[in-house]
């Protein structure tokens, strides 16, 4: 039985999750698949994918999903042009072989150095890789990581205003609010009820946001694509001739409470950003545990590269099959190293 979910990731919203779950999560090239219907953030990074227990599940959902979609009027994005034959069936790309020959590269700066587990497990993960007759380039590091991060905010301020506003549009004059200024509105009208616990600053700061023909959104917009394509992935990936690169998708789940919300490793950089603001594909597999909570290591690599990331996470996850079935603890089990 394949059982699949299915998410939708503006930056880390596929991949964390099945990383913490140690679940198979794909996030594919934008563009890709349809994302009518989606309530958006931003359409320069939003999209659809898979999170499955296996690689092979998530491929065969994956397939299912693939379609250009007339109405998305950000497809591709200012990628390189869509590939005239778009694989009908990803599921040829399973080979259990995939990672013999492969040059695969080692993203240190930045994505390591955050959680000791998490680069433990990866490390394993490489050695693994290794022994499986993958080349292994370490480090093949990307030297603009951390240079795009506040311009990649403010890009999402300006396409979360442009962009809920057209999609809450479409919903038409019976939908309770039409706008982010309405939201923000009920919200403060609703206090007691809406905001209890947390503010609302993200979607005020958005609202004073101007058009996205706006000089500055232009700008940072080129500045992010520049930064995690040109300057970014691809320099790395031809510089050293490779078929894909990998990192930890991130440290083990961590607590969140209502004084400090998301904490601790949520808040470690992880590859999901670059390639996210890249819109390129990004695969998690699940690689080993600590304390019993999941962690992933993370292949991505150039635009419309899945078949490619597929074939390398299918044959990594064959050979060394971490995946257990949940527990459903009660709390992480501290008597585990």
């Amino acid at each position: 039985m394949c059982a699949v979910a299915i998410g939708s990731e503006t930056d880390g919203s596929i991949v964390s999750p099945s990383s913490n779950n140690a679940l198979v999560g794909i996030k594919p090239t934008l563009g890709l698949l349809s994302r009518s219907g989606i309530v958006p953030i931003a359409h320069s990074q939003d999209t659809a994918g898979p999170m499955a227990r296996t690689v092979a599940d998530a491929v065969a959902v994956l397939g299912a999903m693939v379609g250009s979609d007339p109405n998305d009027i950000t497809v591709g994005a200012g990628l390189r042009a869509r590939p005239r034959q778009i694989p009908a069936d990803y599921s040829t790309f399973l080979d259990a072989n995939g990672l013999r020959g492969a040059r695969i590269g080692v993203v240190r700066n930045r994505l390591f150095g955050y959680s000791a587990a998490a680069d433990q497990i990866a490390d394993a993960a490489i050695a693994d890789m290794k022994k499986q007759g993958a080349v292994i380039v370490d480090p093949a590091n990307i030297p603009t990581l951390g240079k795009f991060d506040d311009s990649e905010f403010d890009v999402l301020l300006y396409e979360f205003k442009a962009d809920l506003n057209t999609y809450l549009a479409r919903l038409g004059p019976a939908a309770p609010v039409h706008s982010l200024k309405e939201i923000i509105a009920f919200n403060e009208s609703h206090t007691d009820q809406e905001l209890p616990y947390f503010g609302q600053e993200i979607m005020t700061m958005a609202e004073k946001k101007g058009p996205l023909t706006s000089a500055k959104y232009l700008q940072e917009l080129a500045k992010d694509r520049r930064m995690s394509r040109t300057l970014g992935i691809d320099a790395v990936m031809m510089k050293h001739k490779l078929d894909a690169l990998v990192a930890p998708t991130g440290g083990p789940a961590w607590l969140i409470d209502l004084v400090n919300g998301d904490g601790g490793t949520a808040a470690a950089p992880g590859p999901s950003t670059v390639a996210a603001v890249a819109g390129y594909p990004h695969i998690t597999v699940p690689a080993g545990y600590f304390r019993g909570l999941p962690i992933g290591v993370s292949f991505f690599g150039r635009a419309w590269s899945e078949p490619t990331l597929i074939k390398l996470a299918y044959a990594y996850e064959q050979a060394t099959k971490h995946r257990r079935p949940p527990t459903f603890a009660a709390t992480a089990d501290l008597e585990k190293p």
